[in-house]
């Protein structure tokens, strides 16, 4: 009687140990997650660098005066057009025309004494030192009007340059300094684009290459010139300084817009692009992908480096491998691990 009471709760648990297997392969069915994958392939990627910059005249000036006073007109209003030789402000004149007017007696008087005393010389009733002295006494004379007419001149300011009159950092009735800058004008019939270079981009770069220049502010697009490249980083990005030139004939570009500028690299390469839906982000600006496993049936997390974002694709750097295989759809269900379901599109 207890043999067969022990077989028959043998068979019993074998029977409950089967259903429970089942429930189990079940329930793991139940827990995989459908996704869409795509295998990566070679993408030609291109080697063309875009960056922002900024607009600049092809030639500022930094304008002030060489003699202090008080400045009784300004003539040019910022943003105002301004052309060579204009005059932009001055300063009052009265104490420069009196002292000119002073030396211009003085070099009268020296010059009379100089007749005088040649007349003496020239009969032997002056001595050779004496009539020297008037001789440099004249000179003397002669120099100090220069001067006053010098200071005179320099009460009023002109431009030595064509273009706009970028700021002014004075008003009328301003007493001022000599020597202080007062005015920015910049010559904008060319201007000059600058803009820093990651230094990883920089090969290859050349004065003369082309580049497409994209002004947002006008919608407009010029093809320039590079200009300059800078021989020393920035201290602070590791940047190189471009400057690129256009032309402006209308005059429409100023300075200060910003641009977008696309330089066409030297060579074209292969590489992975993913469309940026498929990359999730982590704190501390960390990307990953979940990359599929065919044998085990799961999906896998794979960090990875971005690139460059070109049409809502983004290159991959590192971290994955030609032939394998990205969830582009599901990732955001998924864990690392997780059992997965590969359907197709």
């Amino acid at each position: 009687m207890g043999s067969k009471y022990l077989k028959a709760l043998a068979v019993l648990l074998f029977l409950a140990a089967c259903s429970n297997g089942k429930k189990s392969s079940e329930e793991g069915t139940d827990s995989t997650i459908a996704v869409q994958t795509e295998t990566l392939t070679g993408t030609p990627l291109s080697s063309e660098i875009t960056v922002s910059g900024t607009i600049e005249g092809s030639t500022t000036v930094k304008l002030g005066f060489m003699v202090p006073g008080k400045i009784n007109l300004i003539s040019g209003k910022t943003g105002q057009f301004v052309t060579q030789g204009q005059l932009i402000a001055s300063v009052d004149p009265t104490n420069y025309a009196l002292n000119k007017q002073l030396a211009d007696l003085q070099l009268n008087e020296a010059n009379d004494e100089y007749n005088r005393l040649k007349i003496l010389h020239g009969r032997g009733s002056l001595s050779e030192s004496d009539f020297t002295k008037a001789g440099f006494s004249l000179q003397s004379a002669q120099l100090k009007q220069k001067l006053e007419l010098k200071n005179l001149n320099d009460t009023r300011l002109y431009t030595p340059v064509g273009g706009v009159l970028l700021s002014k950092e004075a008003e009328v009735g301003e007493i001022i300094s000599a020597g202080t800058p007062l005015f920015v004008v910049a010559d904008i019939r060319k201007v000059k684009v600058l803009a820093f270079i990651p230094e990883g981009e920089l090969n290859g770069l050349h004065i003369g290459q082309d580049a497409s220049v994209n002004i947002t502010a006008l919608d407009k697009t010029i093809t320039g010139k590079i200009t300059e490249v800078g021989a020393v980083a920035d201290a602070a990005s590791r940047a190189f300084m471009v400057k690129i030139e256009i032309d402006n004939a209308g005059l429409q570009v100023r300075p200060g817009m910003v641009a977008e500028i696309s330089i066409a690299g030297s060579s074209q390469k292969t590489g992975i692009q993913l469309p940026a839906e498929c990359i999730i982000n982590e704190l501390g600006n960390q990307s990953y992908v979940y990359v599929a496993d065919k044998v085990s049936h799961k999906a896998f997390k794979r960090r990875v480096s971005l690139g460059k974002m070109m049409a809502n694709k983004i290159e991959i750097l590192s971290g994955l491998s030609l032939g394998e295989e990205v969830i582009i759809s599901g990732q955001t269900k998924l864990s690392d691990g997780s059992f997965i379901t590969i359907v197709k599109y």
